[in-house]
C-alpha cells in the first residue's frame, strides 16, 4: 500500500507538449477495440435503441435519392408512409450521408455496425493526439482506449443508436486540444477551431449546442489562467468562422423551423426537467431508461470525483511548477477540471434555471447527454492519477461492471435480425414507407390523422376525374388531371412552403388541409397538367453564399498559418 502511495505521488511526466503519430500499433489497437465493442453485432444482430429506425431509415432514403440524381437530399419523401417531412433540412448531413454511403458499400445489415466501429475508431484516435501532449505514448494509449469504449458511449450504442451523437464524440477532445494552443499558436489555431466548431454543427445539433458552450469556458478558463484576453479573441473568432463554415445547413434549418412542428423537440419526456439524473415521470419505460443511464453516470463520476481528490491531494496540480513550460500545464488541469465539474453539475436538476435561460441549452434536451464532455476528463484523469496498471484495469471492471448490472437489472437491449433490416428496405423500395417525426412536419399537420393507404392524388369534390401520375420523385412531381368542372386536387404529400407548383405552366397558389396538413391544388374544368417542384428557397441560398464566404475567410487563415506564421523568425510576435 506504501508503494502504490508513493506512485501515486509521483506526477505524470511533465515536459515539453509533445507528439506522436496515431499510425502503427495505436491504430491497430484502437480499430482492435471498436471492434470488440461491436462484437455482440454478429451474433444477436444489429442492437435497436430509441433512435435506429430513425438513423437507418434516413440511411436508405438518402441513397435512393443520390441513385436519382439528388446529391443533398432536403425532403424525405417516404417519411409518415409516403406524405413526407423535411427532415434533411433540419437534421445535420454528416451522419446520414456517412450512413448512406456505408450502406452504398455494405449490406444494410452491416452497415450500423461499420459505422459504430468507424465513430469508435475516431473518438479513439482524436484522444490518442490529445492525451499525448502531455502522457506518455503507452499512458496516451490507454487513455484513447478507454475513450473509445467509455460506458456512455457503450449505452448509445446498445439502448439509444444515436449515431450522430456517437460521431460528434469524436470532435471534443480536439476542442480541448486547440483551445489550449490558442495562446501559444494565436491565429493558427483559429483554423482547426472553426473546423472543429462547423463539424459539430453539421454533426449533430444538441452536440453542437454543448461545443459552443465548452469552447467558451474552456477559453474562458485558460484566459484568467494564462492571464491572455487574446485566447477569448480567437476563440470568439473560431465560434463565428465555424458557423459561417455550417451556415449552407444552420440558416436554413433556423429560419425554416417557424415552417414545423419545432416545438415537439421539447415535448414531455425529452425536456430537460424530464431527464436529469434520477428523475422520475409518470412514463415507467421512461424512467427505466433514466435509471440505467442515471447508474452509468454515477459510476462515471465516482471515478472522476475520486480522481480530483487524490489530484489534489498528492499534489499533481503543484507539479506545474516544475514543468518546462508550466502555463499551459495549469491550463490543461484547470480547464480540464472546470469542463468535468461544469458537465457533472449540468446533469442534475440544481442547475434547472440555467437549462431555462441559457440561450438554446434547452435544446440538449437530455442533461445526461453531457457525458459526453465528462468522458474526455475521465479517459484523460484515470492514466494520469492512477499510474499502476492493476488500479485502472479495476477501474475499468467497475465501469464495465455496471453495464453488466444495467443490462441483467434494469433493461435489456432491442435486437434487429437481417429480416428487420430488409422489410425496413422493402418498405422504401416498394414504396409503403415508414413512420416519421413529429417535428418536422408542417406547421398545423397531425401525422397521426392520416391515411396510411391513400391515393397519391384524388378529386376533393364528389365528381370523378381521369388522373394520371406521370412522376413522382422526392423534389419532382408531375401529374395530369382532366376535371369536367373546377374544382381541388388534394396530395398524398405534406404541404410545406418550399413547394411550387404549377398548373399548365402557371404558378397557383396551394391550400392546405385541416388537420391532416395534405396539399391541395385548385384546378380548372378541362386538362390539366400539374407540376410539383421542391424549390431552393432563398434561405438556402443565402447559407450558401455565408458558408462560400466563410471558406475563404477560413482558406486565407490557413495560408497566413502557412506562410506568416510558420516562416516568422524565431521570437517575433505576429498574434496581437
Amino acid at each position: 500500500m506504501l508503494s502504490f502511495d508513493r506512485q501515486l505521488a509521483t506526477p505524470a511526466p511533465q515536459t515539453c507538449p509533445r507528439g506522436g503519430s496515431v499510425l502503427g500499433w495505436p491504430l491497430l489497437i484502437l480499430m482492435a477495440t471498436a471492434f470488440l465493442v461491436v462484437s455482440p453485432f454478429f451474433v444477436l444482430g444489429n442492437p435497436s435503441g430509441h433512435d435506429f429506425e430513425f438513423h437507418v431509415n434516413s440511411w436508405m432514403e438518402v441513397l435512393q435519392q443520390w441513385h436519382q440524381g439528388i446529391l443533398y437530399p432536403r425532403w424525405a419523401a417516404w417519411a409518415h408512409y409516403g406524405y413526407g417531412e423535411a427532415r434533411f433540412v433540419f437534421y445535420p448531413p454528416a451522419s446520414w450521408m456517412l450512413g448512406a454511403a456505408l450502406g452504398a458499400l455494405l449490406p444494410w445489415q452491416a452497415a450500423p455496425g461499420a459505422y459504430v466501429w468507424l465513430a469508435l475508431t475516431l473518438s479513439g484516435c482524436s484522444m490518442f493526439v490529445l492525451a499525448r501532449r502531455w502522457l506518455e505514448r503507452r499512458d496516451a494509449l490507454f487513455a484513447a482506449v478507454l475513450y473509445a469504449a467509455n460506458p456512455y458511449y457503450i449505452v448509445i450504442v446498445y439502448w439509444r443508436s444515436a449515431f450522430a451523437e456517437l460521431l460528434a464524440g469524436a470532435l471534443l477532445p480536439l476542442l480541448l486540444l486547440y483551445v489550449l494552443r490558442a495562446e501559444d499558436e494565436g491565429g493558427k489555431a483559429v483554423f482547426p477551431l472553426s473546423v472543429i466548431v462547423a463539424a459539430a454543427w453539421l454533426t449533430n445539433a444538441p452536440a453542437a449546442v454543448m461545443v459552443s458552450y465548452s469552447l467558451a469556458l474552456l477559453a474562458v478558463v485558460v484566459a484568467l489562467v494564462r492571464r491572455s484576453p487574446r485566447v477569448l479573441v480567437w476563440g470568439s473568432v473560431a465560434v463565428v468562422a465555424g458557423l459561417g463554415l455550417a451556415a449552407f445547413y444552420v440558416f436554413p434549418a433556423a429560419y425554416e423551423e417557424r415552417w414545423v412542428n419545432i416545438a415537439e423537440v421539447l415535448s414531455p419526456g425529452v425536456r430537460p426537467q424530464d431527464n436529469f439524473l434520477f428523475a422520475v415521470i409518470s412514463d415507467p419505460d421512461h424512467n427505466r431508461f433514466n435509471l440505467l443511464v442515471s447508474l452509468v453516470a454515477s459510476a462515471e463520476v465516482v471515478v472522476l470525483v475520486g480522481a480530483g481528490v487524490l489530484l489534489r491531494g498528492r499534489g499533481l496540480h503543484r507539479a506545474d511548477r516544475d514543468a518546462k513550460n508550466p502555463g499551459e500545464e495549469s491550463a490543461f488541469h484547470w480547464a480540464l477540471s472546470a469542463w468535468a465539474v461544469a458537465a457533472m453539475l449540468l446533469m442534475f436538476s440544481m442547475t434547472f434555471l440555467a437549462w431555462q435561460y441559457l440561450p438554446e441549452l434547452r435544446f440538449v434536451q437530455l442533461p445526461w447527454r453531457w457525458l459526453l464532455c465528462l468522458n474526455v476528463a475521465v479517459a484523460l484523469y484515470v492514466p494520469m492519477v492512477w499510474r499502476r496498471w492493476v488500479p485502472r484495469l479495476l477501474i475499468c471492471v467497475l465501469m464495465l461492471g455496471m453495464i453488466v448490472v444495467v443490462w441483467n437489472r434494469v433493461q435489456a437491449p432491442w435486437w434487429d435480425t437481417a429480416a428487420d433490416i430488409r422489410e425496413m428496405q422493402d418498405d422504401i423500395h416498394d414504396g409503403q414507407g415508414y413512420e416519421g417525426t413529429g417535428e418536422y412536419v408542417p406547421a398545423g399537420a397531425d401525422p397521426y390523422e392520416i391515411k396510411q393507404d391513400a391515393a397519391r392524388v384524388s378529386l376533393e369534390s364528389d365528381g370523378s376525374a381521369p388522373i394520371q401520375v406521370r412522376q413522382w420523385d422526392p423534389e419532382s412531381k408531375f401529374l395530369t388531371a382532366h376535371a369536367a368542372a373546377p374544382g381541388k386536387l388534394v396530395l398524398r404529400l405534406f404541404n410545406y412552403p418550399a413547394w411550387r407548383v404549377e398548373v399548365n405552366g402557371r404558378m397557383v397558389a396551394t391550400e392546405t388541409r385541416e388537420v391532416t396538413g395534405q396539399m391541395m391544388i385548385p384546378v380548372g374544368a378541362g386538362e390539366n397538367r400539374v407540376r410539383i417542384t421542391f424549390t431552393r428557397t432563398w434561405d438556402r441560398t443565402l447559407g450558401t453564399i455565408i458558408s462560400a464566404l466563410a471558406a475563404l475567410l477560413v482558406m486565407a487563415l490557413f495560408v497566413l498559418k502557412k506562410f506568416l506564421w510558420e516562416r516568422a523568425p524565431a521570437g517575433v510576435p505576429l498574434a496581437p
